[in-house]
């Protein structure tokens, strides 16, 4: 499946919930996000993840192969006054100086890249004991709940979508940061509701890979037509209660 999420940025910015608030909470009993701390988030798309890290004070630099994301993270910053450094490329050419990293954050991406060659890259890049966090924040379905349906819909529209059915957990990653040759490996997880509106969990479906990142303007449309009827029909309290799941794997370069 050819995925550009360039195609569907606008949606993107406006409604996929970033990380919630006791993501960055959390992540800080383990020293990350603290003030001056530098750190590279690859994936950046709208910046999500950096944005939080530089409300702490973090120094961020972002890096995404979309610059139509990145404009739209700019937009975000701007917002907010925030200053984050972001570069146009492919995390696995990444040729950021060695060593120059605190911390590397990978939200949301681990799954879009070639995996043994950016763990690679990303250890050359953080000083000796540097940290990797790996983090995802996913709908989670359930058997007849709205993220189920609306899955089933992705799949109707698109069947080479592969990404349904998930539980919010990656084992597969502990093994490739272990692979790597990163130490310590620590992991939590923990779940929250994110409340969203129809017309934004509309929005939040048609920023997804299934849909506005991969089909025509045509089928984007009758899919979000055909979504709304079934909102309106099967689930019509407004807004409705999403259970997401927070999945977080912290790893380093080194330990004494």
């Amino acid at each position: 499946m050819e995925v550009n999420f360039g195609l569907t940025s606008e949606d993107y910015a406006k409604h996929r919930a970033g990380f919630p608030p006791q993501f960055f909470d959390r992540i800080q009993h383990f020293a990350i996000g603290t003030q001056n701390q530098k750190i590279l988030d690859i994936g950046t798309g709208t910046g999500t993840l950096a944005r939080g890290f530089a409300r702490q004070k973090s120094i961020v630099t972002g890096l995404d192969v979309s610059q139509e994301l990145i404009e739209q993270a700019k937009g975000l910053d701007a917002a907010e006054n925030l200053h984050i450094d972001y570069v146009v490329g492919r995390a696995e050419e990444m040729n950021f100086a060695a060593q120059s990293f605190d911390c590397v954050t990978a939200g949301q991406c681990w799954h879009w890249f070639d995996r043994s060659t950016v763990a690679r890259k990303i250890r050359s890049v953080l000083k000796p004991k540097g940290v990797l966090v790996i983090a995802h924040f996913d709908w989670l379905p359930i058997v007849g709940n709205l993220v189920d349906v609306t899955e089933k819909l992705i799949l109707k529209y698109n069947s080479q979508w592969s990404m349904n059915g998930g539980t919010g957990v990656y084992p597969q990653w502990f093994t490739d940061v272990a692979t790597a040759g990163f130490c310590d490996i620590e992991s939590y997880t923990f779940d929250t509701l994110v409340t969203y509106t129809h017309e934004a969990w509309r929005g939040r479906i048609r920023a997804s890979a299934g849909v506005g990142a991969s089909l025509s303007p045509e089928k984007v449309e009758m899919f979000d037509g055909e979504l709304k009827s079934i909102m309106a029909e099967q689930f019509p309290e407004d807004p409705q209660q999403i259970l997401h799941r927070t999945f977080t794997l912290i790893c380093r370069n080194s330990v004494d």
